[in-house]
């Protein structure tokens, strides 16, 4: 049987679940491989794992399952109201996905199915998702190298005159003639005074003169993605913006030193706010957070999470000081945490750069 279905039916049972309806795409995709665009729920029944879905689906979706995922997959329409009160008989506790479920789809499911107690399952999939198998690691390594790779290409395409707007289209086509199926989050370009916003769109504004330029960007391959943030400048890199940048540089590096399995979520985050405090800033949002089939996973990096890190996590390291009306800094990588430390994903490099 497909391990990471066993993984999660050895859990199930820990919680006194009978079985559990999972309709998240993402959560699918990590289960079976079913590409997340394609509609459909999957049944962890007592005996079988069972994939719903529609006529139109049903070709592709044989083509990615082997014998050994042990999923049987059925048109949603062929399924009788007697084959679906079935599915759960005689099971007392199903878990679903509160996250991703309305009421009203709730109470379809629990009346379709026929099924005594609903149970949450406190993102028990996304739990599951947080450590990486060696697989995963690679496609993710991939789409960080394509990054880096974007990330070289772009100090030579960036010239004076140029919009935001061109440089964030300028990097989806990259993405997309380089390998990369998509890019894992719409590019953040940001020149000049727009830097000083976290989660800029891009915009009209031309890069000038002595502008510094702040891209966050990051792609999938085969489903994983990759999120890289470098804070470069045009032209010439002004006094004033020095210490602040290397405030974020050694915090953002001392950060990666000290990154290992075991290690506490809370204290790590709290260094960092200390340092940026003790220096008259303010870390205004997280300091990093999962990265996997989606951009934005758990564990989230930040004070709150008294978590502790573990081997195979991948997140993102991005310490940020952002000045109003000013300017912003924002350096960030993705990195693999393992027993003796991390190790940086993304390479690209974090010295003073000017183009």
């Amino acid at each position: 049987m497909n391990y990471k279905i066993r993984a999660l039916r050895e859990k199930l049972k820990s919680l006194n679940l009978e079985g559990m309806i999972v309709t998240n795409p993402v959560n699918i995709k990590y289960l079976t491989n079913i590409d997340a665009k394609t509609q459909g729920i999957l049944l962890i029944t007592r005996k079988e794992n069972i994939f719903l879905t529609y006529t139109m689906y049903i070709e592709d979706v044989n083509k990615t399952l082997t014998i050994d995922d042990e999923i049987i997959v059925a048109d949603m329409r062929d399924i009788s109201n007697e084959e679906a009160e079935n599915f759960f008989v005689f099971c007392e506790n199903i878990g679903f996905e509160e996250n991703h479920v309305t009421y009203e789809q709730y109470k379809r499911l629990k009346q379709k199915y026929r099924i005594n107690n609903m149970v949450e399952t406190e993102k028990i999939i996304e739990k599951q998702r947080m450590i990486k198998d060696e697989e995963e690691i690679q496609k993710i390594k991939k789409a960080c190298q394509i990054t880096d790779d974007c990330f070289k290409h772009l100090l030579g395409y960036i010239k004076e005159g140029m919009t935001e707007k061109e440089v964030a289209l300028e990097i989806e086509i990259f993405f997309k003639t380089h390998g990369a199926e998509d890019v894992s989050f719409s590019p953040i370009v940001a020149f000049g005074e727009n830097s000083a916003y976290p989660h800029w769109v891009p915009g009209d504004r031309k890069v000038q003169m002595a502008d510094p330029i702040l891209i966050d960007m990051g792609c999938k391959y085969k489903g994983y993605c990759s999120d890289m943030t470098r804070t470069i400048f045009m032209g010439c890199i002004l006094e004033d913006i020095k210490p602040v940048y290397n405030l974020v540089l050694k915090n953002q590096e001392y950060v990666l030193e000290e990154m290992r399995s075991n290690y506490n979520i809370k204290t790590i985050s709290r260094s960092v706010e200390d340092s940026f405090k003790l220096n008259n800033h303010t870390l205004i949002h997280g300091l990093g957070h999962g990265v996997g089939l989606e951009v934005h996973e758990i564990p989230g990096i930040n004070q709150k999470n008294e978590s502790f890190l573990k081997e195979n996590m991948v997140i993102t390291n991005e310490p940020g000081i952002y000045l109003p009306g000013k300017y912003g800094i924002r350096i960030e990588d993705t990195v693999l945490i393992t027993k003796q430390g991390c190790i940086k994903l993304t390479n690209s490099s974090k010295e003073y750069i000017v183009i």
